[in-house]
Formats: structure tokens, sequence, C-alpha cells
């Protein structure tokens, strides 16, 4: 069955829009896609930089939030490598080789994922190659703009706050409307109820 939902669970997706909002995305050039590649050891095919597996997006080697603030760095070809979604799940902001070799859930380690010594390896190769544009975001654009952009994201924040206690009143009121209905009725040998409490027609 579902789960419910609580409109505050989603406040660590709200920091990371308020931060990939004002990332920089620079695309690389099909050299330096190709460079990459190379460091990496897949001239001949791109898996996952972490695990092997398939990869299916890209992702930043170093975290782009920290403390639900940037870093500093951007999308750029520098901070990015292929990866499969279990592992840029699992690793969100954690630095990659703590979270690799950790007991993460996902992580390559802890799920018997071999040769991570080698794809270690690689990708400290990568990670001393070029220099990534890292970004003083305060300095540039100025303490006004800087705190003004932050004081809005407490301000959405406090939003969603303030609606889960709303929230929360509706769904007291709801639950009491429904005191008097009868308890719902087990499905005959399924394990599964009706929450209109109906039984299933034979």
């Amino acid at each position: 069955m579902p789960k419910r939902v609580r409109i505050t669970s989603r406040s660590s997706s709200i920091t990371n829009s308020f931060v990939n909002g004002i990332i920089p995305v620079v695309p690389p050039t099909a050299e330096q896609i190709d460079e990459a590649l190379r460091i990496l050891g897949m001239e001949d095919a791109v898996a996952c930089s972490y695990c092997g597996d398939a990869a299916t997006e890209w992702d930043h080697l170093r975290p782009l939030v920290v403390g639900g603030r940037p870093t500093g760095y951007i999308s750029e070809i520098h901070d990015l490598v292929p990866a499969c979604s279990k592992c840029n799940q699992s690793k969100g902001n954690t630095p990659w080789r703590a979270w690799k070799f950790g007991p993460a859930r996902l992580s390559p380690t802890s799920r018997g994922i071999v040769g991570l010594a080698d794809r270690a390896v690689r990708l400290a190769n990568y990670e001393a190659w070029g220099k990534p544009t890292h970004i003083d975001f305060a300095a540039v654009v100025g303490d006004s703009l800087w705190e003004e952009h932050w004081r809005n994201h407490a301000a959405v924040l406090k939003t969603m706050r303030d609606s889960e206690t709303t929230v929360d009143s509706i769904r007291e009121k709801v639950t009491l409307s429904r005191s008097g209905e009868r308890a719902p009725t087990l499905f005959p040998n399924s394990g599964f109820t009706d929450p209109g409490g109906a039984q299933p027609s034979m």
C-alpha cells in the first residue's frame, strides 16, 4: 500500500533545487568526453564508474550540496562521471571514496561488488584530471542578493512546515468523519483489505 506522504519530507529536494537552480551547466566537448572515458577505462563500453553496472546517468563526483549550501562546484565534465541509478542515489553528497567502501545501503561494498580497488584507482586518476571550476557564489553576486536567495529558501521551507500542520488537521477531521464506519473487511484468503468494506463478488 502507498505510504503516508509528508510535505516536509520533500525539504531536501527543495534545497537541492535552490542550489541546482544557480549552478552553471557547461556542456563538454566531444574531445573532453573521449578523454574522460579513456581515463575511466571505458573506451569500449560506458559503465557505472563506481560498480561497473550499466550507466544510466552522470553523477557529480564532488557533491554540489553539503549542509544545505552549495559547495561551489558546478555541472561540468571535470566533476561528472557515468553512474547507475543505484550508486547515484546511494552516494548522495558523501565523498565518493568513503561511500564506495562504506556500508551505506546500495553502496558497491554493501552489494558485494568485486574489483572495487581498480575502479577506485581510475576514479582517483579522473579526480586529478584537469581542474574543476569552483565558485564563491556569495562573493560573485554580493551579500544582499545571496542572502535574499536563502531568505526565499527559508520562506519556502516554513510554508511547507505550516502546510504540514494544516494537513495534520485535515487528516484528523477526515479520520473523525470516518470513525462511525464499520471496519474494513479482509478479502477472503487474499491478505488484502478492501478500503470500502465491501466483500468481493464470488
